[in-house]
């Protein structure tokens, strides 16, 4: 008898598995093969990419910039105008969601004039970023020893000339995997770039489950791309720490 409960359990369990097989291959089909509609997947992880990149580089550059007008102001006592509005600015990016930075840029700010989407994307995710790095940047200009700047005045530079040949070298070493990882953020945050029409990678799973009326392939296909991104990103931040924490020794 428990010889007959135990074979049927297994058949049980055998044809579920069958049965679960099936019906992933079939919405595998329907949603990815099916009409190629793995392409829109495609398409919009290259968008995605993309955007992160290119506002990735927007943020580097303007958070640095920011960066050196606080510690300027910091150090020197000058710039305080423009020390006034870095701060400024950056309680205010800060402060306010993302994907409402998005669509003021997009609806309020470029709704007179047609500006492509990705652009839209770079300019509002470049600009958030930039509030976060310019921190980040800050805290390792801040880190470098007071000492460095005497040397590069024993060498006959000014102060700009010693921040941008001696402390920014420096401060951008010690500063990477905190960039790395902001960038690893950034990638993640784009995922709202379809607010404004922008087809990047989720806005593509979303067109997928509008065609088949499925929302579990592509939706976790999407997850998927984003999480081996990350896992991939993340491991290389790692390895980048050991490098720099080796090369310091």
């Amino acid at each position: 008898m428990v010889a007959i409960d135990i074979g049927t359990f297994f058949d049980t369990v055998l044809a579920w598995l069958q049965n679960t097989w099936t019906s992933l291959c079939a919405d595998f089909y329907l949603n990815f093969i099916k009409e190629d509609r793995w392409k829109y997947l495609v398409r919009g992880l290259g968008v995605t990419l993309e955007v992160a990149l290119f506002a990735a580089i927007a943020g580097i550059i303007l958070g640095a910039l920011l960066a050196i007008v606080r510690t300027t102001a910091d150090k020197t006592g000058r710039l305080r105008f423009l020390n006034w509005l870095a701060k400024l600015y950056i309680t205010v990016i800060r402060g306010t969601p993302v994907v409402v930075q998005l669509l003021i840029i997009n609806f309020v700010i470029f709704s007179s004039v047609f500006v492509d989407t990705v652009l839209v994307a770079i300019i509002a995710f470049g600009l958030n970023s930039a509030a976060y790095v310019a921190e980040v940047f800050r805290s390792g200009i801040m880190s470098i020893d007071e000492g460095q700047f005497e040397a590069g005045r024993s060498l006959g530079f000014n102060y700009g000339q010693t921040m941008w040949h001696i402390v920014m070298p420096q401060a951008f070493k010690n500063v990477l995997p905190a960039l790395a990882n902001e960038f690893i953020t950034l990638l993640k945050e784009t995922s709202v770039s379809g607010y404004i029409g922008l087809m990047d990678l989720t806005k593509a799973g979303d067109i997928i489950r509008s065609r088949t009326f499925a929302a579990f392939m592509p939706l976790i296909a999407v997850a998927l791309v984003y999480l081996i991104m990350v896992v991939v990103l993340s491991a290389g931040v790692s390895r980048l720490e050991r490098r720099l924490r080796n090369g310091t020794r």
